[in-house]
């Protein structure tokens, strides 16, 4: 009755909606951004395991694992079709092994599928990320517009999220849960404001409040905000009603990522060659004396003043 409660009072409080600057209740003071050692962090992580909202609930493993058991019959025939598609459309292994924090800053091994090609360059993502951090743009995936190091496939891997399927290997483990805040990567980690540092308070997992509340459409504050709010008042109900959401979401991801397939190709006819791909050095513009800074959805340009 207790966690029924909690979910009805996320629901009326608009959990599933897009936060705003207005109803966003976290924390948005800004604060000195300091490196964390793991190492010197122990007492800290000890600190948090004796929080109770730190623990993990013990209905959050019952659930993962009823979950896994019964959509296996579904999820074994696609991570098989997936590790096809990959070993026939490029050279290399099918999982991609990296390092990511988790709970309590924790770092473990997550697992994906390989979507792009063997050993290629992680520091033009971890630049992308850096700059999604800093600044107010919509977190759209690097490779939206074209990538030439994805694979046959994996843009649309990548877009519907298919990609961390690997992952129910993590939530076995105890490493994630189906649904929670993304585990990210340690330079990411490194960048997080104190009161942003909370969300890790939560297993990670591999869909979770943001991702059905707008994802590509939210910034980087707004997904801390989702993943705060999904924190405080996790429930058997609230964690079983996202992942009846993941499905619609993930269905109309694919659809977007076909209609942009479509524009795509006609510009590029229309160019008369395939865009340049991301990652690539282009020219920058330096505003002139009393230029305004300007901000349109994914870009930044300067206006001259008359």
């Amino acid at each position: 009755m207790q966690a029924q409660g909690n979910h009805e009072a996320g629901s009326e409080h608009g959990l599933f909606r897009k936060p705003t600057t207005s109803r966003c209740t976290c924390q948005t003071a800004r604060f000195p951004n300091t490196r964390m050692n793991l190492v010197q962090a122990q007492p800290r992580v000890q600190q948090l395991l004796d929080n109770e909202s730190a623990r993990v609930p013990r209905w959050k493993r019952v659930l993962d694992i009823t979950c896994i058991l019964l959509a296996s019959p579904v999820l074994v025939p696609v991570m098989l079709l997936i590790s096809v598609l990959i070993k026939l459309g490029s050279k290399g292994p099918v999982l991609f092994r990296q390092e990511r924090v988790g709970h309590l800053g924790q770092h473990f091994t997550c697992l994906k599928f390989r979507t792009m090609v063997t050993d290629a360059d992680t520091s033009v993502h971890e630049g992308h990320c850096t700059r999604l951090i800093d600044s107010d743009l919509p977190m759209v995936k690097m490779d939206s517009q074209g990538d030439s190091r994805v694979i046959p496939f994996g843009r649309q891997l990548r877009a519907t999220g298919l990609d961390e399927l690997p992952q129910i290997i993590n939530v076995l483990r105890g490493e994630m849960s189906l649904v929670g805040p993304r585990p990210c990567l340690a330079c990411e980690f490194d960048r997080h404001l104190d009161w942003q540092k909370e969300r890790y308070n939560t297993l990670p997992g591999l869909t979770g409040l943001w991702q059905v509340s707008g994802k590509n459409t939210t910034t980087f504050n707004e997904m801390i905000c989702l993943d705060l709010q999904y924190g405080r008042n996790k429930s058997p109900w609230l964690d079983f009603a996202i992942l009846l959401r993941t499905i619609p979401a993930v269905i109309t991801q694919a659809r977007e990522i076909r209609n942009e397939s479509k524009s795509l190709g006609r510009h590029r006819r229309a160019v008369g060659g395939p865009l340049k791909p991301i990652g690539q050095p282009v020219a920058r513009m330096e505003p002139g004396p009393g230029a305004n800074r300007v901000s349109i959805r994914g870009s930044v340009v300067f206006q001259e003043e008359s």
